[in-house]
């Protein structure tokens, strides 16, 4: 039977946690990059993140920005405030209403279709997170997890639109326990996850399980275990599984780069026609 702490504990958390601080520099030393910016939600994926990026790359190097809509509580406003100020780094808070406001003039807006303007929401975030990452020679540092990448929980070039992905390679439950172990502030560790697009918003009620069953059946997959078999040894029931396996494949084009034409067998790309690096026509 697998479990979800047969989940979390499938990691070393210390290793994994020195894994990542070194993949963090030597992708930002070899980008030549002066540092990183990331944007602070109030959430534990983003603290944790932030949390990484600091104690890799020093305190100078990691600049946040908090990008509240009217949908945003209070209290993650608060939460991103306050472990900017723990962390000792610079950070910026700009409400963007009045950014997505200007939108209002495009053509077919519909104020009421929450999930157009919540992935809007989500690209004038990184829009912003990129024009100060451009501003000075920074990287945009994502904060997305595994359990989110796998379902394809994330808006495509918005919050999905990064630079690097540091805890990329672990899953929602591991993530809280990775930043339970580093002493983040519990309220921080324990706060349900949202993206926070629209009012009431909450990760596991958009996506129907919760992230402890999405977790166990994505790690099943992950070690091998035959999809007929997933209910059997997790115990999940079979609705969900289903339910998650057609995430998974379903937003596998976010996963990866935009399909082109493959124009290779054209006489433009031939091996003769290409010449010292040059293209010859």
């Amino acid at each position: 039977m697998i479990t979800i702490s047969d989940v979390i504990n499938s990691i070393n958390y210390e290793t994994a946690v020195e894994e990542i601080k070194d993949f963090i520099l030597a992708y930002v030393e070899k980008a030549k990059a002066r540092g990183v910016v990331v944007g602070l939600s109030g959430g534990v994926d983003s603290s944790l993140t932030a949390r990484l990026a600091v104690e890799a790359l020093g305190r100078g190097k990691v600049t946040a920005f908090i990008l509240p809509t009217k949908a945003t509580p209070r209290e993650d406003v608060e939460d991103a405030v306050e472990l900017a100020r723990m962390l000792g780094i610079k950070y910026y808070m700009v409400e963007i209403d009045p950014i997505l406001k200007a939108f209002e003039n495009i053509p077919e807006y519909d104020v009421n279709d929450r999930v157009a303007r919540g992935n809007l929401t989500a690209r004038v975030r990184m829009s912003i997170l990129y024009y100060y990452a451009n501003r000075h020679n920074f990287l945009v540092m994502g904060t997305g997890d595994k359990s989110e990448l796998m379902l394809g929980y994330f808006t495509k070039y918005g919050d999905g639109g990064v630079d690097l992905l540091p805890i990329g390679d672990l899953y929602k439950t591991q993530v809280r326990e990775m930043a339970r172990r580093l002493n983040l502030p519990t309220r921080v560790v324990t706060k349900p996850s949202s993206p926070r697009l629209w009012v009431g918003q909450t990760a596991e009620g958009e996506l129907g399980v919760s992230y402890a069953e999405a977790d166990v059946v994505l790690y099943a997959l992950e070690i091998g275990t035959p999809q007929r078999r997933i209910a059997e040894v997790t115990g999940v029931e079979p609705q969900k599984i289903r339910a998650i396996l057609r995430r998974v494949r379903e937003n596998a084009h976010k996963r990866q780069p935009p399909p082109t034409a493959q124009l290779t067998k054209s006489r433009l790309y031939t091996k003769r026609a290409i010449k010292g690096g040059q293209l010859k026509t």
